[in-house]
């Protein structure tokens, strides 16, 4: 990075790729399994956050908590910014599913959210702005903690809650990294499939709760203005349980404590035949894609407050 950067235009795309297949590389690769039964690798994992963001010049904290017999912690860093006009969460939950290690689910959103903290401070765009940013990277999501208290999402909304945090918006990075090209590899839960939805999967999808439905619009409004990135919304009633699986990630626990809050997704099982197997690998992955997410997250992050 030299010179002056002014806007996520100024992203050297070519590096980012870079830069996000070092770091899945090193999780998936380097570390593996990150589960809870693999505790060595999911605290390496969490190093390796802590240190990568810290070295981006963010102020890095942990947020600790009892699951059974182990602590384990939401690794935490904040842009630093007086009087901002906005707040926003951005997330991305590290662990892996048991035998797995990960590479889309969620790897992907971890590389992600690491990239686009490098960004935002290198654009200096947060004062400029006049926005916070929270990079919330989630220690536990997969089962046996899914759904359950020691979720690190639901931590982390609860005690956001319980201190007043001023969330203005959640925004939760759950695999990111998968694309599809041929005709009907892109499927829906019902009703959707029913809708005039793409067939192929080389979009990033935008889930939001109806209480989130100006969140959706401005993060629509914001990713469309990169060409490259195809984007597709979705808002829906009543806290996303008429459509359970649009539930399946770290948002819900912010949709239940009130927050406004969404999900950038490629979509999960709807579209990736690995999820949750071991082929889950980094080869599967498309980076070139990856750095488009990083590129239009960063878009809507540093635009001016109104």
């Amino acid at each position: 990075m030299t010179g002056p950067l002014t806007s996520s235009n100024d992203l050297d795309l070519a590096a980012v790729e870079n830069a996000l297949r070092c770091h899945v590389q090193v999780l998936t690769v380097g570390i593996g399994e990150r589960s809870v039964d693999k505790l060595s690798g999911h605290a390496r994992a969490a190093r390796y956050i802590a240190k990568t963001l810290q070295s981006a010049g963010l102020r890095v904290w942990k947020e600790p908590y009892r699951y059974e017999k182990n602590t384990v912690a939401n690794i935490l860093a904040e842009t630093t910014v007086e009087k901002p006009l906005r707040r926003y969460v951005v997330g991305a939950h590290y662990d892996s599913l048991t035998g797995t290690v990960g590479a889309d689910d969620n790897a992907s959103g971890v590389a992600v959210l690491l990239e686009t903290a490098r960004w935002v401070q290198a654009l200096h765009c947060a004062p400029m702005s006049q926005v916070t940013i929270q990079f919330a990277a989630f220690a536990l999501e997969e089962p046996p903690a899914y759904g359950t208290r020691y979720m690190g999402s639901r931590v982390r909304a609860r005690n956001a809650k319980k201190a007043h945090e001023r969330i203005d918006g959640m925004i939760c990075l759950e695999m990111v990294g998968y694309t599809c090209g041929q005709p009907g590899c892109q499927s829906y839960p019902f009703p959707l499939g029913f809708m005039n939805y793409p067939s192929t999967g080389d979009f990033i999808g935008i889930v939001g709760n109806f209480s989130s439905r100006n969140l959706v619009g401005a993060m629509k409004r914001s990713f469309r203005r990169n060409p490259q990135l195809p984007v597709v919304t979705l808002t829906v009633p009543l806290n996303g349980w008429p459509i359970p699986s649009v539930r399946l990630s770290d948002h819900a626990p912010f949709w239940d404590a009130g927050y406004q809050a969404v999900m950038i997704t490629d979509s999960a099982f709807y579209r990736n035949p690995y999820y949750h197997t071991v082929l889950d690998t980094m080869e599967t992955l498309d980076f070139p894609f990856m750095a488009q997410v990083v590129k239009s997250l960063v878009g809507f992050l540093c635009k001016p407050s109104s």
